[in-house]
């Protein structure tokens, strides 16, 4: 068996964020968790490895990513494709630079393109500058962003940066004259000694006229917005519903990103009257036993409803908090907790869960025992309802992976009906 596009994520609700848009654009499309130790057995078009390697040391996420990439060859993919946050969360010193240098060497292909323009969520790239709605990267609050602060909304210089190699700009006056003028940038840039390039994209229709100028390009590096214009290139074309009935259970929601839209989204649900529970780190840095007291505050709640345990905060507590301990141990310690509550819930019989944050849903995932999860339908852009097993409850369980930037004010609540 083989497949069409081999897909690497570096964090989990990235992961179904690309294969979410695939499936909606036609292909059949297989999530793991994790790089698999055995061949793939379904039939698919797609395959997206969600590994979890964003904030992880460069040498560690290069790792992991060329053991998924040597794996997606061995199931026969044609074209390769790196996806990252539409806020291309990284630093100066990676993730998305280093792993895309190794993945061009091991590929060995001189020219890539990079972008992380998703129009559906508002991101959107202008002149190489990221934009998220209506205001620049850096003023949209991920400047606050506790692990991956985006302090510069300009691409190419944020790329060049994170690689020796040397990074353009296709911009919007190429983008808008179609995929033929796009391929004849491509060549132009390939001329220059220019090994990866800042695409411009505002719109859909921006991304469908750029997936046609890939066709047959070893490598791709995006966020998941580049996915709708991919699967045509196979003669393949958009579907309808995804079909995956929602398991029947009780309903719960773990947060533990920090943006803009995810404070929102606890607010919306306190205010609809909601039980909802926030996590104190501190008491967490104590040894309170933190997840235990969450689990028996929200055993009998959630008999009558979803309920939400959080540790969703402004920037100001956040930083408080890192300053008292630390930012890498402070994100840890709520992650193992969160994961730990998660579990917890599955156990207690939840059987719709969704887990708010890139970092956060990695450890869920894995505390859960999820090795595969199958696409269901969209909630809001970038965000589906996924089906899986998890061991650990030995149950079917619904699950939603929500970058903490997605979705609508009301996501906590609307998703459940």
């Amino acid at each position: 068996m083989t497949i069409k596009l081999g897909c690497i994520a570096d964090d989990f609700t990235g992961a179904t964020d690309l294969a979410n848009n695939l499936v909606r654009a036609g292909m059949r499309t297989v999530q793991t968790i994790g790089t698999p130790g055995e061949p793939l057995r379904d039939d698919a078009d797609a395959v997206v490895v969600a590994l979890k390697t964003r904030t992880l040391p460069p040498d560690e996420a290069i790792a992991q990513s060329l053991a998924a990439l040597q794996w997606l060859r061995a199931q026969g993919a044609e074209q390769i494709y790196f996806k990252y946050c539409s806020t291309f969360d990284s630093t100066p010193q990676g993730n998305i630079g280093p792993v895309t240098d190794a993945l061009m060497t091991n590929l060995d292909t001189a020219f890539t393109i990079a972008t992380p323009a998703f129009p559906d969520n508002k991101r959107t790239v202008f002149k190489g500058y990221l934009f998220a709605g209506d205001v620049l990267l850096n003023e949209s609050g991920m400047q606050h962003h506790p692990l991956t602060p985006m302090t510069d909304p300009n691409l190419v210089r944020v790329l060049a940066a994170q690689t020796s190699r040397r990074v353009g700009l296709i911009d919007y006056s190429v983008v808008a004259r179609g995929t033929a003028a796009i391929r004849e940038r491509i060549q132009e840039l390939m001329s220059q000694g220019i090994e990866i390039a800042i695409v411009d994209a505002v719109s859909n229709d921006d991304l469908l006229a750029l997936g046609p100028a890939l066709q047959g390009m070893p490598l791709v590096t995006a966020g998941s917005g580049v996915a709708i214009g991919l699967p045509g290139n196979w003669g393949l074309a958009a579907t309808g519903s995804a079909g995956v009935v929602r398991a029947q259970g009780l309903q719960a929601v773990v947060a533990g990103s920090c943006s803009a839209a995810t404070n929102a989204q606890v607010a919306a649900f306190i205010e609809s009257g909601r039980p909802a529970l926030a996590l104190d780190p501190m008491k967490l840095a104590a040894g309170e036993d933190v997840a235990g007291q969450a689990l028996a505050w929200a055993e009998p709640r959630m008999q009558d409803g979803p309920v939400l345990i959080y540790s969703t905060a402004q920037p100001d507590a956040v930083r408080q908090t890192q300053g008292a301990l630390g930012a890498s141990q402070a994100g840890a310690m709520i992650e193992a907790a969160i994961a730990r509550i998660a579990a917890g819930l599955v156990e207690r019989g939840v059987r719709q869960l969704i887990v708010a944050g890139g970092e956060t849903s990695g450890a869920v995932v894995q505390a859960l025992g999820l090795e595969q999860i199958t696409i269901g339908d969209q909630i809001d852009p970038g965000v589906p309802w996924c089906a899986g097993y998890a061991p650990v409850a030995q149950a079917d369980i619904s699950i939603a992976l929500k970058s903490g930037n997605f979705g609508s004010r009301d996501f906590f609540t609307k998703a459940f009906r």
